[in-house]
C-alpha cells in the first residue's frame, strides 16, 4: 500500500521568463541612459546659445565699430571745415614755397592734435605731411595722393600703419565760385579706435591688408597665429567661423572694408571662447555630479527596493517550486510588500488545503486498494484453502493407498505454495520503495536462479525453456538480488501462464542483451498474446484479465522492481504466437565490485542452453 512519503507530485515545470531583478536594472539602466541624453542636449544647446551669444556680440562690434568710425570722421570732417576757413592757413597755401608751407604747418598740425595731419597744392602735390606713428617717406604721400584721387575712400594704408582720413579742400571765395587753393589732410590712428571697442566689450579687432597685419589689440602671441591662419582669415565671411590662434580658440567674423581704404582692407574682430568655454565646462561639472549622484542614488534605491520587493518574490518562487517537488515545510515569506504577504498567505492556505485533500484521497486510495485487494485475492485463498481442506480429511481416512496419499500430500502441497506466493506478492507489493540494500551480483546468476524457482513451480511443467545469455563476466550489476530475482521470475512466470494456452508446444525464449548503461532481460513467449482491453492498464495492481489465478500483482511489481533499479518493464509486441516483455535495469557499475561479479559467476548457463520442464 502506498504511503504518504510516496506520493507521486509531478514537478512544476519552469518558465523562461525575465526577473524582477532585471526589470529594475534595465529600467533603472534606461532611466541612465535617458538623463545622459538630457545631459547632452542640454550641453548642445547651451553650446548652441552661447555662440549665438558671442556670434551676435561679434555683430553688434562690427556695429559699433562702424557707429564710432561714422562719428569719428565726422568730427574730422568738422575740423578740417575751421581749419580751412583760417584766413592764414590759405595763406600759406599761396605763397608756393614748400619749406615755407612745411615750416608753418607744423602749428596747423599741433593744432589739429589728429595722429596725420598733410597740405596739397591743387594740383595734388603733397606740400607737407606730419605723422605720429609711421614716416613721412614716399609711400605715405602715394598714398596720401591716391585718397585725393578718389573722395569716397576714408581710409589710409601706409606701411604697419592704419588711418581714418578726413579732406577738406581749401577756397579763395566762396566754395561754390571761388579759386582752388589745395587741401587740408587730417587722419588718426584706427588703433585707438578698436581699443574703444575692445575694452567694453573684450572683442579684438584686427585690420588686415594683402594678409599682413596693419592695426591689432591682440597679444603678440595670437598675432603670429593670426599670420599664420591670414589667407584662411581673409576668407571668412560675416558668418562666425571657430578658429584656434596659440592656445587660445576665438569666435571670428570678418567686414570687407577696400571700398573705402587706399588698398584691400578686412575688419577681422575676434571674440574669445575661453570664458564661455569654461562656464560650460563648469556647467558640465555640475550636470556630471548631479547625474552621477542621481544615478548612485537610484542605484541604491534600486538595490533597497529590489532587497524589499524581488528577495520575498524569490523566496515564495522556491516555496512553489519545493512544493512542486513535494516538500510542503518548505518556509515561506514573512516580509515583504503587501502584494507580496497576501501571495504568500494565500498559497499557505492553499497549500495546507492541498496537503488535506491529498491525505484524503491517499485514505480513500488505501481503502480502495484493500477492497481491491480483497475482492482479487478472496476466490484465489478460498481455492487453495478448500483444497488443503478436502486433501486433509482424505489423508485421514484409514483405507487409502501409498499413491493416492502422495496425490492428496502433493495437492495440498501445490495449494500451500500458491497461498505463500500470494502472499509474498502482497508483502513485496506493500514494501515496494522502501529502503534497500543494493550488492554487486551477476545478471547471469540472477537469471539461473529465477529458472531455477520455475522449474519448481507447478505453471512451469510442460514448458520448453530457452535462455540465450552473453558473456557471464559482462553482466555484472550493483541492485537487491533478491528483488531483481522476483521481478524476473514473475516475467518468466507469467510467460509461462501465458504459454500453457498454445496447441501444443508451450515454449518461453529468454535473452539478456549487455548495453552501455543498461541490461536488457526479453521475455518471449508463444501464447495467445494479451487482450487489447487490458494494455493500457496492464501494469496496474491486480489486473489478471485473461488469465485463470494469480493476484494480478505479477507485472505491476516486477515494473516497480524494474524502476527502482533506474529501469522498466513495457510490452514489445504482442500478437497470436509471440509475445515479449521486455525489463531495463541500469548497470551502475563499480570497479571494485568487477572481481566479486566475475567470481560469482561460476556454474552460470552457457549460450544457447535449452531446458525442458
Amino acid at each position: 500500500m502506498e504511503s504518504e512519503s510516496n506520493l507521486h507530485v509531478v514537478p512544476m515545470r519552469r518558465k523562461r521568463g525575465v526577473r524582477t531583478y532585471a526589470l529594475m536594472v534595465l529600467g533603472m539602466a534606461v532611466v541612465t541612459l535617458v538623463t545622459c541624453l538630457c545631459v547632452i542636449i542640454i550641453r548642445y544647446r547651451w553650446h548652441s546659445q552661447v555662440t549665438d551669444e558671442l556670434s551676435q556680440d561679434l555683430e553688434h562690434s562690427v556695429m559699433a565699430f562702424q557707429d564710432l568710425q561714422a562719428e569719428r570722421l565726422g568730427a574730422l570732417d568738422r575740423e578740417n571745415s575751421l581749419l580751412a576757413e583760417l584766413p592764414t592757413l590759405k595763406a600759406l597755401l599761396t605763397s608756393g614755397d614748400d619749406l615755407t608751407i612745411q615750416d608753418e604747418a607744423v602749428d596747423f598740425w599741433q593744432l589739429s592734435g589728429t595722429d596725420l595731419f598733410a597740405l596739397a597744392d591743387p594740383s595734388g602735390r603733397i606740400a607737407a605731411v606730419y605723422s605720429k606713428t609711421a614716416t613721412t617717406g614716399p609711400a605715405l604721400r602715394e598714398g596720401l595722393r591716391k585718397l585725393l584721387g578718389s573722395t569716397d575712400k576714408n581710409y589710409l594704408i601706409e606701411g604697419g600703419s592704419l588711418y581714418a582720413c578726413s579732406l577738406r579742400p581749401l577756397y579763395f571765395g566762396s566754395n561754390q565760385e571761388g579759386t582752388l587753393l589745395g587741401y587740408v589732410i587730417s587722419g588718426v590712428s584706427i588703433e585707438s579706435t578698436a581699443r574703444q571697442i575692445n575694452d567694453p566689450t573684450a572683442v579684438e579687432a584686427t585690420f588686415l591688408s594683402a594678409g599682413k597685419i596693419v592695426a591689432t589689440t591682440l597679444s603678440p602671441s595670437a598675432q603670429v597665429g593670426l599670420e599664420a591662419q591670414a589667407a584662411l582669415l581673409a576668407r571668412i565671411s560675416r558668418k562666425p567661423a571657430t578658429v584656434k590662434l596659440g592656445n587660445v580658440r576665438f569666435l571670428a567674423a570678418t567686414e570687407d572694408l577696400s571700398t573705402s581704404a587706399s588698398a584691400p582692407l578686412q575688419l577681422l574682430v575676434l571674440k574669445s571662447l575661453d570664458p564661455a568655454e569654461r562656464s560650460i565646462a563648469r556647467i558640465n561639472r555640475m550636470v556630471l555630479s548631479a547625474g552621477l549622484l542621481a544615478l548612485l542614488c537610484g542605484a541604491v534605491l534600486m538595490v533597497t527596493v529590489s532587497r524589499l520587493v524581488t528577495r520575498p518574490l524569490e523566496e515564495l518562487s522556491n516555496g512553489v517550486r519545493a512544493f512542486g517537488t513535494g516538500d510542503v515545510d518548505h518556509r515561506l515569506p514573512r516580509h515583504g510588500t503587501l502584494e507580496v504577504l497576501e501571495l504568500s498567505a494565500a498559497f499557505a492556505k492553499m497549500r495546507k488545503e492541498n496537503q488535506h485533500a491529498n491525505r484524503a484521497l491517499l485514505e480513500s486510495e488505501r481503502l480502495a486498494t484493500i477492497g481491491r485487494m480483497a475482492s482479487s485475492v478472496s476466490h484465489d485463498f478460498r481455492h487453495y484453502l478448500a483444497t488443503i481442506y478436502a486433501n486433509s480429511e482424505f489423508l485421514l481416512r484409514d483405507k487409502i493407498s501409498s499413491k493416492e496419499r502422495a496425490e492428496f500430500f502433493a495437492d495440498i502441497r501445490t495449494a500451500v505454495l500458491g497461498s505463500l506466493d500470494m502472499i509474498e506478492s502482497l508483502l513485496m507489493f506493500g514494501r515496494t520503495g522502501a529502503s534497500k540494500r543494493r550488492t554487486a551480483e551477476s545478471m547471469v546468476t540472477l537469471l539461473d536462479r529465477a529458472v531455477a524457482l520455475i522449474r519448481t513451480h507447478p505453471d512451469g511443467d510442460g514448458v520448453r525453456l530457452e535462455t540465450r545469455f552473453g558473456d557471464p563476466s559482462e553482466t555484472g550489476v550493483i541492485v537487491d538480488g533478491k528483488q531483481v530475482e522476483r521481478a524476473i521470475f514473475n516475467l518468466l512466470l507469467n510467460a509461462c501462464q501465458a504459454a500453457h494456452c498454445a496447441a501444443n508446444d508451450p515454449h518461453v525464449l529468454v535473452t539478456l542483451e549487455v548495453r552501455a548503461q543498461h541490461l536488457t532481460i526479453n521475455v518471449i513467449d508463444n501464447g495467445v498474446g494479451v487482450p487489447e482491453i487490458v494494455r493500457k492498464s496492464l501494469f496496474e495492481p491486480f489486473v489478471s484479465e485473461g488469465k485463470q489465478k494469480g493476484t494480478g500483482l505479477g507485472l505491476t511489481l516486477a515494473n516497480c522492481i524494474a524502476s527502482e533499479h533506474g529501469g522498466e518493464v513495457s510490452l514489445v509486441s504482442s500478437r497470436s504466437g509471440e509475445t515479449i516483455f521486455q525489463m531495463k535495469i541500469a548497470r551502475d557499475l563499480r570497479s571494485h565490485y568487477v572481481s566479486t561479479v566475475l567470481d560469482s559467476g561460476s556454474g552460470l548457463a552457457e549460450r544457447g542452453e535449452s531446458v525442458r520442464i
